[in-house]
């Protein structure tokens, strides 16, 4: 069902199913994204992206982008995947069902050339590639990733108890071992889910929550800050294949250099923008020491509990290369 809705939103846009391959000759590809054109993602990673691909290649690489409103955003991975589109821009979170693999990097340290050198980039790569995609980018949007929104303050042990928060399957096994449940909800749809009371907070990246004016349905930013977030740009493999060598070396260099410039830059958004949070009135709130202690743990040993329970082998396989590498738990 996912994969027919999304072939009539292409449709519905005089596209047709065999685009991809006619995008790959004329190098003229159409991008989804997971998330709204004015994001912090799309507006510091996707777009800059599709800027340094025409730079590497010339103008011989051109890519136009489109967002949740035309196939939203936990039903793009398959269009993509049938050639409806050629490329994606997403959290592999968001595709969980089709495989868990790839949410795995938010529980690898982000040091992007280790993450290559390691081979970690390879494994993801190889992996999607069975699946008809092809991995071209995994930049990670800070040093540290993610951090709780909530109505109300941490009070006491476990600091989420009874409460419903806002996260993807990702998020679930730290947030149950806090004390709370886990909700999946969009991040288009997290404001209105906290206006009415459907959660009482979200766990979130450390970019984005100003965008989404959660500031005026949420009052606290919780301490520590942990994990890592790890969104990836694919493309639909038949695409891939049809690009000349040239073509793919400009995307290839452009992959490398928004891995390379995304850390720095994602540190200071995220520095502004608690700032911004709390020059609008939100306050600071802290987990206990004990738990806050735990935080890496829970988290990383929650998401590869996801991807180990959901895609069982391979999962196993990549949290045992990343063990070797010194980047995960």
């Amino acid at each position: 069902m996912k994969r027919i809705l999304g072939v009539v939103a292409a449709l519905g846009l005089g596209l047709s199913p065999f685009g991809a391959m006619n995008g790959a000759q004329a190098a003229d590809l159409r991008m989804l994204g997971a998330f709204p054109e004015g994001f912090v993602f799309t507006k510091e990673l996707a777009q800059p992206f599709v800027d340094l691909v025409e730079e590497e290649s010339g103008g011989a690489v051109s890519i136009s982008m489109m967002g949740p409103d035309t196939v939203p955003t936990f039903e793009q991975f398959e269009p993509v995947q049938s050639g409806v589109f050629d490329m994606l821009f997403t959290h592999p979170a968001y595709h969980a069902g089709t495989t868990a693999v790839g949410l795995s990097i938010d529980a690898i340290a982000s040091d992007p050339k280790k993450r290559r050198d390691a081979g970690i980039i390879g494994f993801i790569d190889d992996h999607y590639q069975g699946l008809g995609m092809k991995l071209i980018a995994a930049p990670a949007t800070g040093t540290k990733g993610f951090r709780y929104y909530l109505k109300e303050p941490v009070s006491g042990e476990p600091g989420l108890d009874g409460r419903k928060i806002r996260g993807t399957v990702s998020y679930h096994p730290m947030i149950e071992a806090l004390g709370g449940k886990g909700v999946v909800i969009s991040g288009g749809e997290v404001y209105s889910s906290l206006q009415k009371g459907v959660v009482d907070g979200a766990a979130w990246s450390l970019n984005g929550a100003k965008d989404f004016k959660w500031h005026e349905v949420v009052d606290y930013l919780a301490d520590p800050v942990f994990g890592q977030v790890g969104v990836m740009i694919f493309m639909n493999l038949d695409t891939w294949n049809g690009l000349s060598d040239d073509k793919k070396a400009a995307l290839e260099r452009a992959a490398l250099r928004i891995e390379e410039n995304a850390i720095a830059r994602f540190d200071a958004l995220a520095a502004q923008e608690k700032k911004d949070l709390i020059d609008l009135g939100m306050k600071m709130t802290s987990f206990s020491d004990a738990e806050a202690a735990q935080f890496e743990a829970l988290w990383a040993n929650g998401v590869w509990t996801i991807a180990e329970e959901k895609t069982p082998e391979p999962a196993a396989a990549l949290r045992k290369l990343a063990r070797e590498a010194g980047m995960t738990n």
